[in-house]
């Protein structure tokens, strides 16, 4: 009996504590309640979670908010001055309404100190993130007594105000850990500085360390999180002004998009995103972003170009100072400039527009004004050194800057930030300014002129443009040097079986050195090719008028007799298919050299949709047409079924389909579709080949009989991608590049084409680390290997250019 009544004691006892832990297991504390070390409270949604924690290797205890799905990130602490030292901490509700943070001797450690009374306080922890007090039956945010968004610590949270209350001068910013194991606050701050227009500052003390440049109605105008390429639509940011309140705010776009702000103990920024796949942050952007956003980096009245040598650059009309003795900022390394001669307002002084930079510090600002008002106030003004527009979404109000001007920048390719200022310079800078606008009005009204002489010409001649249609392909082709037949026969030994160096679709390929020993490759049409002269032609016209290190050079083109030949530059390395896919000569590849050969070719890639005259669809990216030269740097060739698109043109359709397959895109191998993002959909198969040493046609693995793009595909939903990455160019110190590779290629293999990224993000995304990425979809043939609709055929080589499919639409040549 004795022992029955001790089992049903010892259950009830075990049933109550579980009761009592399920009680603090909620997002609420109230009146008499309290949470102990080890217990702890949790947001509704299960994202975060309240209790006690210990930093780093530290011994001491700390109350703290962290994400419940990752507890190492923890976004806010109470007691950052004054930790406990022992497990005997213990948070209660006091019966003023206050959280109060006790010792084991009931000492107060912290204390939330509101002079607020309420009838039934309460304290929950909501699901962004913030702790507040309020009453019981008053669910209303403006009612909170207290909340912790009030009082960050290095973290802003989307819902967390940064800036101030006007009406009492109380200000929120962060503070970062002092370190690791020390969560006190640091010596820099995160700051929104509201003593001329609003904008962000990174400061130690009153000493600025970064200026975000000010805001103009949509942005802070000097900063990379202003791009909207590079936040990537993850999150709306904002300022608010009202009557008591001045802010930045920000709020994701999606609700499972988890994101924060963090200041780092360096005094850097980092925008954090949280990756489901890989369970860790992915930095999106840090700030500073170079040496550029250094406050002043380039000193007084200079430009700092992060892209340019010189990277500092004295504005115009100003020369730099002999002896820089400017350091009101305490920068005591700045170099200054200063004007070539002072100003005089009666000497025809005007403005030069500066473009896409970060306005200067320092200004005096007017919302009433409109530009062209701007300028006259500040023109009529002989001290007013620069203007600029204060809100460009608005496109009025009015900023002037007076004295030195200070913390400028250009905007660097790749970004859309930046805004343009307008500089007083002395009449004798914009003599060559003016020169040349005047030159512009002149060349206007002569084409206008000339204009209507050519119409009137082109319809007296039109008969003979009929006839003549053929000359304008005639003249395109002279634009490339004829070689004589003899000079290349003499050159190839009359085309030596020992001097072919390569077989392409439409022929072989010869070694040739000319008289001046200049070695040679010499492409001949064979006559049974399907290219015919029409591809020989195109070709001939495209490599011709294209300049750009990533593309093979053409040095000549020879049409005589039957013959058909291009001349190109030789490359010593052969082609990339020749080292990737051999076991012996891949061991070459370093990761470096296939990451530097991968930039490469985008880059290439890139200029041939964007860079050069003309837009050109290549539609034969492959691994053997990248010719590699003497230090293995990159060669796009083979122009053959290139394309060029003109004006608006953005897609075409041809019923001969012309290309390799295992590098066709879907849309182009079933239906003869062709654009930009036929190229990209090749280039994702060529990245993810370079990056893998495997072919994507013929790919074979034990477990499954998907694809290259497949079987990429399967291990990155897995968590696995690395496995990809070739074993024999094994380097761990590249491995989150290497990560970074196989998802911008399984973004670039995308099923439909409106999924894949144009080059231009292509490269962008490849260039940034810390940029976040969007998820891949589905691959295109992702169940397939080494199929393609419409192929019959087994007995041909697996990388030869085929021309045996047929689509009947028509050809959009």
């Amino acid at each position: 009996m004795g022992c029955f009544l001790f089992l049903i004691t010892f259950v009830g006892t075990l049933f109550f504590s579980s009761i009592m832990n399920l009680s603090v297991a909620v997002d609420t504390i109230s009146l008499a309640q309290s949470i102990k070390d080890g217990e702890t409270l949790v947001s509704a949604s299960q994202s975060f979670e309240l209790g006690f924690f210990t930093p780093g290797n530290s011994n001491n205890r700390y109350l703290g908010i962290w994400y419940k799905f990752n507890s190492s990130t923890v976004v806010w602490v109470a007691n950052r001055k004054n930790p406990t030292t022992d497990k005997q901490g213990m948070l209660v509700m006091s019966d003023d309404g206050n959280l109060v943070l006790l010792s084991e001797d009931k000492k107060v450690i912290w204390s939330t100190n509101s002079s607020w009374v309420l009838e039934n306080p309460v304290a929950q922890l909501l699901d962004s993130g913030n702790l507040v007090i309020k009453d019981n039956i008053n669910m209303n945010p403006d009612s909170y007594v207290w909340q912790s968004f009030d009082y960050p610590s290095d973290i802003l949270l989307p819902g967390m105000k940064l800036g101030w209350n006007l009406r009492t001068g109380f200000e929120r910013y962060l503070t970062p850990w002092r370190s690791a194991d020390d969560p006190s606050p640091g010596d820099f701050s995160l700051r929104l500085d509201i003593d001329e227009l609003p904008q962000l500052v990174i400061t130690t003390g009153s000493r600025k360390e970064v200026r975000s440049g000010p805001w103009n109605g949509r942005q802070f105008g000097g900063t990379p999180f202003s791009d909207k390429v590079v936040h990537n639509f993850i999150f709306k940011a904002m300022l608010v002004h009202k009557q008591d309140e001045l802010y930045y705010i920000y709020e994701p776009f999606n609700n499972t998009v988890k994101t924060h702000i963090v200041l780092h103990q360096s005094g850097t920024m980092h925008r954090l995103v949280w990756n489901w796949n890989t369970t860790e942050w992915s930095i999106l952007y840090t700030w500073p972003f170079d040496p550029c956003d250094n406050y002043a980096q380039c000193g007084a009245n200079n430009n700092c170009r992060i892209n340019k040598m010189p990277i500092c650059e004295c504005l115009k009309g100003f020369i730099p100072k002999a002896e820089d003795e400017w350091d009101t900022q305490g920068l005591s390394q700045s170099r200054k400039c200063i004007e070539k001669s002072p100003y005089d307002c009666l000497s025809g002084e005007g403005f030069l527009k500066l473009p896409a930079i970060k306005l200067p510090d320092f200004s005096w600002s007017n919302n009433r004004m409109n530009i062209k008002e701007c300028e006259a106030e500040c023109f009529k003004n002989c001290s007013c050194r620069a203007y600029a527009i204060s809100d460009v979404s608005r496109g009025n109000g009015c900023l002037m800057w007076f004295g030195d001007l200070i913390d400028i920048r250009e905007c660097p390719p790749g970004f859309g930030w930046g805004q343009d200022i307008f500089l007083r310079v002395p009449a004798s800078e914009l003599v060559h300014y003016l020169n040349k606008k005047k030159r512009i009005q002149i060349i206007a009204v002569v084409s206008t002129f000339t204009g209507i002489f050519i119409f009137v010409l082109v319809l007296c001649t039109v008969w003979k443009k009929t006839k003549n249609r053929g000359l304008e392909s005639r003249e395109e082709e002279e634009e490339v040097p004829f070689i004589d037949l003899s000079t290349i026969t003499a050159a190839t030994n009359n085309f030596c079986q020992a001097n072919m160096i390569g077989q392409g679709g439409f022929g072989p390929v010869y070694k040739g050195n000319l008289s001046t020993g200049q070695e040679i490759a010499v492409k001949r049409l064979s006559n049974n090719s399907g290219q015919g002269v029409e591809e020989f032609k195109s070709e001939v016209v495209l490599i011709g008028k294209l300049q750009h290190r990533n593309l093979v050079g053409l040095l000549g083109s020879c049409i005589q007799r039957d013959e058909r030949m291009l001349i190109y530059e030789y490359m010593p390395n052969k082609s990339l298919d020749y080292f990737i896919f051999d076991d012996e000569r891949s061991k070459f590849l370093s990761w470096r050299k296939r990451f530097d050969i991968i930039i490469g070719i985008a880059r290439g890639l890139l200029y041939l949709h964007q860079d050069s005259k003309l837009q050109i669809i290549h539609r034969d990216l492959k691994a053997s047409n990248i010719l590699l030269d003497n230090d293995l740097n990159p060669k796009i060739s083979d122009f053959g079924l290139a394309r060029i698109f003109k004006g608006d043109d953005k897609e075409a359709n041809t019923k001969r389909i012309a290309g390799t397959y295992g590098y066709m895109s879907p849309e182009y191998a079933t239906n003869g579709n062709f654009s930009v993002k036929s190229d990209v959909f090749s280039f994702g198969v060529l990245l993810l080949e370079i990056v893998s040493g495997k072919k994507n046609r013929g790919f074979c693995h034990a477990d499954h009989h998907l694809n290259l793009l497949g079987h990429a595909w399967v291990l990155w939903n897995n968590g696995m991608a690395l496995e990809v990455k070739d074993v024999r160019s094994e380097d761990s110190s590249f491995e989150s590049q290497v990560l970074r590779c196989i998802q911008v290629g399984l973004l670039c293999v995308q099923m439909f084409p409106e999924d894949r990224p144009e080059m231009s993000s292509v490269v962008f995304m490849l260039a940034n680390e810390g940029l976040l990425l969007p998820q891949p979809k589905q691959p295109g043939f992702f169940t397939q290997r080494g199929f393609i609709p419409g192929s019959t055929s087994s007995s041909k080589e697996k990388y030869d250019t085929e021309n045996a499919m047929s689509i009947t639409t028509q050809d959009g040549r």
